[in-house]
């Protein structure tokens, strides 16, 4: 197994940095905006061989970030996921809490909110991002919940919470996905009532919970990560999907990138495998789904390289955060390259890429990711070492 290299610097070095490294950071090609036309052809071999320059860049939310994340009530959360509107790219955090002990570890402090968001207009990943605000957020200026959780007890007899896992866009309009969490039980272990969909038509400011469609909170369909592909001429959001907790493997589904579509349980379809000569097969039931990538998969990511011509997955086992390469969005996928080390970063967790946030050509490649002890978010890059 390859291992990333590792350069660590804090965020106050980044921000004087950042002029030496403009001419090497730039917003991805396709900025995240066009669907990706997919190439059923799964012989094509290999070329990720390993990945280096692993850099800590920022820290994007809490005490001594870049941002001034406290003012909105925001001084420990976690995740961060990101979905592209326009020019606006939005960050999902999961609980969010407005004050917090100085001593505090891990997810715990006052004014508990179950998930907040901010957005973006920061083109140059090189030094972090800067939030241009929060959506929602009240008269205080303080971040809003999107879909609240019912804080219930943590006895797996209610809901704790609702965690987005991922987001999408279809049009002008905006769709949250998240779980509903019915028990935290050991590290890395927890339990869902179900998963559903949030939208938003006003760019984030207004989320409804939609009533339907719902995963089963024990389907392999409750964590997801979404991209917009083109395939046989029809626009579609894949979601490679996971179950609650981080030690199951990976599914993948697909509805047409149309909100009547997106909105309607029986317009989803299911990977079932390939033909014989390759071509990919669907169906309309989710048992019927097979995993397409096996192992102890957390919190994922994909998205597409235009630098590799292949599928990137970034995704944490409950210590280590690791990279694959796929052929195929349904694979073949390759082995793990440990990107970064739970030696170096303790208790990390989450590591989410955007095809917004590539820099050198595409090499470079920015990610959000988690540390539990701070219960905060940091932005990081790491370079991909691609065959000849």
């Amino acid at each position: 197994m390859r291992h990333a290299t590792t350069s660590r610097f804090p965020w106050s070095f980044a921000l004087g940095a950042s002029v030496l490294l403009a001419c090497s950071a730039c917003v991805g090609g396709g900025a995240g905006g066009g669907p990706v036309s997919v190439d059923p052809n799964s012989d094509k071999p290999f070329v990720l061989e390993g990945v280096g320059n692993l850099t800590e860049i920022a820290r994007l939310t809490g005490p001594d970030a870049i941002n001034d994340t406290e003012a909105a009530a925001v001084a420990g959360t976690d995740l961060g996921s990101m979905v592209n509107l326009g020019e606006k790219t939005f960050l999902l955090f999961g609980d969010t809490f407005g004050d917090r002990a100085p001593d505090a570890y891990g997810g715990q402090g006052g004014n508990w909110r179950s998930n907040v968001s901010a957005w973006t207009t920061d083109d140059d990943p090189s030094d972090g991002l800067t939030f241009d605000g929060w959506a929602p957020a009240d008269d205080l200026g303080w971040a809003s919940a999107l879909v609240e959780g019912d804080h219930d007890a943590n006895d797996g007899a209610g809901e704790v919470t609702k965690i987005p896992t991922y987001g999408f866009a279809v049009g002008d309009t905006l769709y949250l996905s998240y779980m509903s969490v019915a028990f935290w039980g050991e590290p890395g272990a927890w339990d869902a009532n179900y998963a559903g969909l949030a939208k938003s038509t006003d760019e984030g400011a207004n989320w409804t919970a939609l009533d339907g469609p719902r995963w089963p909170g024990d389907s392999n369909f409750i964590q997801v990560a979404t991209a917009n592909v083109e395939e046989d001429g029809i626009d579609y959001v894949y979601f490679w999907s996971i179950p609650s907790g981080r030690f199951g493997g990976v599914q993948l589904m697909r509805v047409p990138a149309a909100v009547e579509a997106v909105e309607d349980a029986a317009a989803y379809s299911y990977f079932t495998g390939t033909t014989a000569d390759g071509a990919p097969e669907w169906g309309s039931d989710m048992a019927a789904a097979t995993t397409i990538v096996d192992g102890t998969i957390g919190e994922l990511s994909v998205m597409w390289s235009d630098y590799l011509g292949r599928w990137l997955m970034t995704y944490s086992d409950d210590g280590n955060a690791y990279m694959r390469e796929g052929i195929t969005p349904w694979g073949p996928w390759g082995e793990p390259i440990e990107m970064v080390s739970a030696s170096d970063y303790p208790g990390l967790y989450s590591p989410y890429m955007n095809p917004r946030y590539v820099g050198d050509g595409g090499r470079r490649v920015y990610f959000t990711l988690s540390l539990w002890g701070p219960y905060n978010v940091f932005w990081f890059s790491v370079d991909l070492e691609r065959a000849e």
